[in-house]
């Protein structure tokens, strides 16, 4: 039998499983790490804290499967894109805690950046707006905040990353990504792969920070401690694992990962597709010398997060799986629509100044509506993406691939169904962001041929087909347009 390792560094958690040359999932194990909150709009993990689990659920994994790490063929990482952090070249000690992909304190630096022409200034060579998402103007701002940053990192004492390049490093040494999470940074161009300097001027980032980019499906090191001697073959990005996990090789293939937030993201090829609805062109994987392939996402800032909010905010549920039950005890929303805006509206909307609206309260709502608005308005946000993906794409999708922990809840599959008008098709491995990473180290190590045989292990589960009435449809989606209009203009 023949063992891949795949690390998922995520937004809420770490995971480490094994997977064998079947797919199948030998052993997990994970931990959740804390969200931290500093003042409204800030999101920050502690990037120290993240390594302990790292260690912790690698080592629990290989117990738990009853192997080594020197049973391990390749490891393959995958990880939350845009999460930044800084840390010292000599000690890896952490300037500050990573600033999370959620987090708005760039705002006002972002707005600086575009300056007189604004959010588009660099899309043309990124493929991105300038918006707080992204990882370069969070590194600005480490610098410009953190005394002493700037001028060590323009002398090469510290060192600039994502949680890929983070996690690597600690492994192996190496400081390196791959062109996936390079690609979300705002300081690469699309076309060349390649940092740019005129990029890195303008968003002011000291190139002596960076890590190399490598190819998604090659070598990044041969790591040391917890998996001593095995050699990282394969990085991407959660959402471009996921696509990956999805078997999503094919231009016109598209996927939505639902988890933390949700994204949605279409397979364009080796063209990059220019968004002109509001969605971003980013690099879907590379391997080896061959040209990249590239994608149009769709990215949602709020999901499953808006579970975790009513569980952790409001407490009217437990665990976040009670949210199905609670929501089925209501034959409908009721007329209430939740926004959540938490942080902002991402794709298509891109507005930094909306903030979360809870709208078509009456005296009949209760705690069952507010589960379903909650559960609803992902799906909600999810068709947002879609018809600007269509309408980008000039593709029309004849069903959705669906996959992540919301999957799960039946009533949300039904309903996205239902307000897509589009079948929603979920696999039998849900967890398709791991597996995704395990294919890319599977590959590039000879474990399987190519895409054909990985295509070949995907299998569907569930089918969920469109049941609603069309003047139905046409009539809850108007008052969700309503009610994002309400969200706008919050924030000055």
């Amino acid at each position: 039998m023949t063992y891949i390792g795949a690390l998922d560094q995520g937004t809420t958690s770490t995971r480490f499983v094994v997977v064998d040359d079947s797919g199948r999932f030998v052993a997990t194990s994970q931990m959740e790490h804390e969200q931290i909150f500093p003042q409204p709009g800030w999101v920050e993990h502690d990037p120290l804290e993240i390594w302990r689990n790292t260690e912790t659920v690698i080592t629990n994994a290989l117990a738990k499967a009853g192997i080594a790490a020197k049973d391990l063929t390749a490891v393959g990482i995958t990880n939350q894109r845009e999460t930044t952090m800084v840390w010292d070249a000599a000690t890896g000690e952490p300037i500050a805690n990573a600033i999370v992909w959620q987090d708005t304190r760039t705002d006002r630096l972002v707005a600086d950046i575009g300056g007189l022409i604004g959010p588009d200034r660099f899309r043309t060579e990124t493929g991105l707006p300038l918006a707080t998402y992204f990882a370069g103007p969070k590194a600005r701002w480490l610098l410009d905040t953190v005394q002493g940053a700037r001028a060590r990192g323009e002398a090469g004492e510290l060192l600039f990353g994502t949680m890929d390049s983070w996690v690597i490093w600690k492994l192996t040494g190496e400081h390196v990504t791959d062109v996936t999470n390079a690609s979300r940074t705002l300081l690469m161009n699309l076309s060349t792969l390649d940092w740019d300097d005129e990029l890195l001027d303008a968003i002011g980032v000291p190139a002596a920070m960076l890590p190399e980019i490598r190819p998604s499906i090659g070598s990044f090191g041969t790591t040391t401690g917890v998996l001593e001697g095995v050699e990282i073959l394969g990085v991407l990005g959660d959402q471009q694992a996921a696509m990956f996990g999805q078997a999503a090789f094919n231009r016109g293939d598209a996927k939505n990962t639902y988890g933390t937030g949700c994204f949605m993201l279409v397979n364009t090829g080796t063209a990059q597709v220019a968004s002109e609805h509001g969605l971003l062109t980013t690099v879907a994987y590379q391997w080896g010398g061959n040209p990249a392939s590239y994608a149009l996402e769709g990215s949602i800032a709020i999901a499953g997060a808006g579970v975790q909010w009513l569980r952790d905010n409001l407490g009217i549920i437990d665990s976040a799986p009670e949210v199905e039950a609670l929501a089925s005890r209501a034959p409908d929303n009721g007329g209430v629509y939740f926004v959540p805006a938490f942080s902002g509206l991402f794709a298509p909307y891109w507005r930094s100044d909306a903030r979360g609206v809870i709208a078509g309260l009456s005296r009949h709502s209760d705690a069952s509506h507010l589960a379903r608005a909650t559960l609803e308005a992902v799906a909600y946000q999810s068709r947002d993406v879609l018809q600007a993906m269509e309408a980008d794409a000039g593709v029309t999708l004849a069903s959705l691939k669906v996959d992540g922990g919301m999957v799960a809840n039946e009533l949300l599959m039904q309903f996205q169904a239902d307000i897509l008008d589009v079948p929603v098709v979920r696999p039998v491995v849900t967890e398709t962001t791991v597996l995704g990473a395990a294919y890319a180290a599977g590959l590039a190590s000879g474990v399987w041929s190519g895409f054909e045989e990985l295509a070949s292990q995907w299998a569907e589960d569930r089918r969920f087909e469109p049941a609603m009435a069309p003047e139905l449809r046409r009539q809850l989606y108007a008052d969700w347009q309503k009610a994002v209009e309400r969200t706008f203009g919050w924030v000055d």
